[in-house]
């Protein structure tokens, strides 16, 4: 089968990078229909010949584009445009086109909405409480979500904060922007537009307290008394608590390989208000949302006129190709409220967030925001600016990936040394922790991880049971496991250690 007639034009005056225009031009081709699902592109020297390019940087867009699900390579038979392409997502690209082309359309949603009641002060359970305490104090090993604070440059960060305090600004000392520190909020709408294909207005940015902070404004300005909220099944225990506490309906929507089951959340509640989702890096199981549930999720959103919350927490760091791009890179219709967190790519200390909402909901969330006298210290968001701005955000995220590509493959092999069948240890393909599970003997019940997980919180471990973030945790089908991190493990003989204080205590 010959590849189909397909031409594409770059412009070297631009700053874009070669290799993003190439992926543009073939999701443009896509849009317009001249690439079809199942047709045969360029071969590799093909189009690097006629780019007069490197052949490196059309295999890098390659790569992008099968890691965002429209090609796919088939060997020797050369690459093709997805089959499984959704239909939605070439009209998605159709209307995207074709408002490029007439100039920014509004786009009709929902009325915005009155806050909700006063459910933001109910009681959290116990074990909600369990597990914040720990995962928060002193760090412990393997604790998820904790970055290497080994690696951290200190010396680098307290500089920036030391000139900034001798400053003499009056803005270090007085209260805080509610919406956040104006140069930081510009960095993060550069940076997201940068690397997560997030396209955004400094005004839309709102820089928060943490990923808790950030929810409680979203659901202060956004949501109303008994709104339905599509949680995933299993998904992160302090969202899902914090959820159960402001009074909304959580809906628990399955999870499989590819990512949340949109039929399901549709069977179960179609009118759902919210879908809180984790596309980049699924918390717990680590699965990346694919591009057919991607878009199946945005057309539900767009017909029952509700909103998206996607939390990006670790997706800068990927290990298997670059970063995929945000769920909200493909939102045509502003219903993605992006989340994004300082805690993993710098440190948990910071208490630095920061989420994206749509320009239609920007007046509604300023005013929340102002009304809940919320704000960072200047002083930090400050710092943080100046670390963005002077190139030490970008260093430290590339030292990252690489020291993080090696710390997990030593504790994935020593878990396996130690625990041989007993325990499945997936690699991961992204971010600074995952799950791992039990494998239950012919003769045994299920392993009883949240024993586990005691026993090594004993053993000064800080490790979860997986089973917990099930809805229903504890039928005999729910999965037995243990969810750890891996950033802070230095070396091999440390990582053989843990394994083996981990093995003794499963016992057995």
């Amino acid at each position: 089968m010959p590849p189909t007639a397909f031409t594409i034009d770059i412009d070297r005056q631009q700053h874009v990078p070669i290799y993003q225009q190439i992926c543009e031009r073939f999701r443009t081709a896509i849009a317009a229909g001249h690439l079809r699902p199942g047709d045969r592109v360029p071969a590799l020297r093909s189009l690097a010949t006629q780019l007069n390019t490197a052949r490196g940087t059309v295999e890098l867009a390659y790569t992008i584009l099968v890691d965002e699900g429209y090609l796919q390579m088939r060997g020797a038979a050369g690459t093709f445009v997805s089959p499984s392409l959704p239909a939605s997502m070439t009209r998605s690209l159709r209307a995207r086109s074709a408002s490029d082309a007439n100039g920014r359309q509004s786009t009709k949603g929902p009325a915005t909405p009155q806050a909700p009641g006063e459910a933001l002060g109910a009681r959290p359970a116990p074990r909600q409480l369990a597990i914040a305490a720990a995962m928060s104090g002193e760090p412990r090993p393997l604790q998820p979500g904790l970055p290497a604070l080994d690696a951290f440059p200190v010396k680098l960060w307290n500089r920036l904060v030391s000139n900034r305090a001798r400053s003499g600004e009056l803005a270090m000392l007085a209260y805080p922007d509610p919406a956040g520190y104006r140069p930081l909020r510009e960095h993060i709408a550069t940076y997201l537009g940068l690397s997560r294909g997030v396209t955004c207005l400094p005004e839309q940015v709102f820089v928060t307290g943490g990923y808790r902070a950030t929810l409680e404004l979203v659901l202060r300005s956004l949501a109303r008394p008994n709104d339905s909220v599509w949680y995933e099944d299993p998904g992160y225990l302090l969202a899902r608590g914090f959820l159960a506490e402001t009074g909304v309906q959580l809906v628990a929507v399955p999870v499989d390989a590819e990512g949340i089951d949109v039929e399901r959340g549709i069977q179960l509640e179609p009118q759902a208000r919210f879908a809180l989702v984790t596309p980049s890096h699924q918390s717990p199981l680590g699965h990346t949302l694919s591009l057919a549930r991607r878009m199946a999720l945005l057309d539900w959103a767009e017909q029952a006129s509700s909103w998206i919350i996607e939390d990006d927490y670790d997706s800068e760091f990927r290990y298997l190709g670059r970063p995929l791009p945000a769920l909200k890179s493909l939102d045509r219709h502003d219903h993605v409220i992006y989340c994004g967190t300082f805690s993993k790519v710098m440190i948990p200390g910071l208490r630095l967030a920061y989420t994206v909402v749509p320009e239609r909901a920007v007046e509604r969330v300023g005013r929340v925001t102002h009304s809940m006298n919320a704000g960072s210290p200047t002083l930090l968001q400050a710092a943080l600016a100046d670390f963005i701005e002077q190139g030490h955000f970008a260093r430290h995220l590339k030292r990252m990936r690489a020291l993080y590509a090696e710390r997990r493959v030593l504790i994935v092999r020593a878990l396996e040394q130690a625990f041989g069948e007993r325990l499945v240890v997936e690699l991961p393909p992204g971010g600074i922790q995952f799950a791992a599970q039990f494998v239950e003997g012919p003769d045994d019940g299920p392993i009883d991880d949240v024993a586990v997980a005691a026993r090594a919180r004993e053993a000064g471990l800080a490790v979860l049971p997986l089973s917990i973030w099930y809805a229903n945790a504890r039928t005999r089908r729910t999965p037995r496991g243990l969810v750890m991190g891996f950033a802070n493990i230095a070396s091999a003989a440390e990582a053989s250690r843990l394994a083996r204080t981990l093995r003794a205590c499963l016992g057995g």
